[in-house]
């Protein structure tokens, strides 16, 4: 259904404090908007509620006039588009509203890109393949990205071909410093980077389709800052499991973390486990065998002796290896567990992760190679970001060296 809405543009007021209006048009759950060459005071439109009330001054009456025949040539060019059996989009009723040669979009539009995508990348995680949390991500940039242009250019979608270098760099500062959720302000660097590049993995997946000949974002050469991983000692992870804990509910959470802490995995892997996902080798050595959740890529960590207590503790206890906490749950209960141990460090699943492959791995000599493979990493690269040269691990090679120089 047509709707046509006017509305002004007061951060664009000239010097005179006149704000330009523009017409909003939504079809099928999409919208542009449209200057239509007039302007107003922002007290005046908000006083005549939009020019909705009843007009005393003169000039504000022509304004009203030229307004509704705006409406009306819209609605006049949506119903003989409609006439002719046209497939209507707001592409090709806004260059019938401009008068323009053109009637046909250039190419698939960047949100129809988003779409499509999701639509996609749902199907994986139906499946099974990948998790609905990457989803929900696609998701989100979509309405970032939504949100960019109708605030720098007051449409809610653009061709993708035609998004320039400018565009790119200009979505960047706004996500960085305008963007805004759950009442933040502003998104930082590294979030802006996965976003971007989230844009690009969906206009990757429209050239595979045939659907684009280039992508747009490939300009963009935003870089991720590194930071060091919080990761807990061997003095540490001793300290939590051996602390005496009596009530049930932070046992609970501190055997969790203990079991990512010596297999790695990360939330949604860890509590999706079950007795399927073990399996005894031929040397009768136990492993547990799964896909991340996130990548789908193949992730298989042997059960050491910790893993194994914390499955003995809690089995026919659920169906999953280990009981399941929230996310949101789990780290303020972690806060607690710290503050007991007193480890001066804010713990979360991930710093389990860390503490797996830095400590628990590498600090025992584990290749970095069957490291990221236990990781579930497609790359060393990914597990470098992980993984930290621990002092033990120079002493034991500055050690190997001295005795080669003796």
């Amino acid at each position: 259904m047509l709707k046509v809405i006017f509305y002004i543009k007061a951060q664009k007021a000239n010097k005179d404090g006149l704000s330009p209006i523009f017409a909003k048009i939504s079809l099928n759950n999409e919208s542009i908007s449209i200057a239509t060459g007039k302007s107003i005071t922002k007290e005046r439109w908000q006083l005549t509620n939009n020019l909705r009330t009843v007009l005393k001054i003169e000039k504000e009456k022509v304004i009203k006039q030229s307004l509704d025949v705006f409406q009306m040539n819209i609605e006049k060019k949506y119903n003989e588009l409609f006439k002719m059996g046209e497939e209507i989009s707001l592409f090709i009723l806004r260059d019938a509203i401009k008068g323009t040669t053109s009637t046909r979009p250039k190419g698939i539009s960047i949100t129809e890109v988003m779409h499509k995508h999701a639509v996609f990348f749902e199907r994986k995680v139906t499946a099974g393949e990948r998790a609905p949390a990457s989803l929900q991500k696609y998701g989100r940039a979509k309405d970032l990205l939504v949100a960019f242009m109708r605030k720098q250019y007051g449409i809610d979608d653009i061709e993708a071909i035609e998004i320039n270098s400018a565009f790119v760099y200009n979505l960047e500062e706004y996500l960085k410093y305008e963007s805004n959720f759950k009442g933040k302000s502003g998104i930082k660097n590294n979030s802006v980077v996965k976003y971007i590049r989230v844009y690009k993995t969906a206009c990757n997946y429209c050239i595979k389709m045939g659907l684009l000949d280039k992508n747009p974002f490939m300009v963009y050469d935003g870089k991720l800052n590194v930071k060091d991983a919080t990761f807990l000692t061997q003095q540490e992870l001793n300290a939590i499991e051996e602390k005496l804990i009596g009530n049930e509910r932070l046992q609970k959470v501190r055997d969790i973390f203990l079991f990512s802490c010596y297999t790695g995995y990360a939330p949604v892997d860890a509590c999706a486990l079950t007795k399927d996902n073990l399996y005894e080798d031929s040397s009768n050595d136990l492993w547990i065998l799964t896909h991340r959740a996130k990548t789908a890529i193949k992730a298989n960590v042997p059960v050491l002796p910790p893993v194994l207590k914390i499955i003995t503790k809690y089995e026919g206890k659920q169906e999953s290896l280990i009981p399941k906490i929230s996310n949101q749950k789990m780290n303020a209960y972690l806060k607690e567990i710290a503050d007991i141990c007193d480890i001066n460090k804010h713990l979360t699943w991930y710093v389990a992760r860390h503490t797996f492959a830095t400590t628990v791995a590498l600090g025992n000599g584990v290749r970095i190679e069957n490291l990221s493979a236990m990781m579930g990493h497609t790359n060393i690269k990914q597990t470098q970001h992980y993984a930290k040269v621990m002092d033990v691990n120079v002493k034991e090679d500055m050690d190997k060296l001295k005795k080669r120089f003796a």
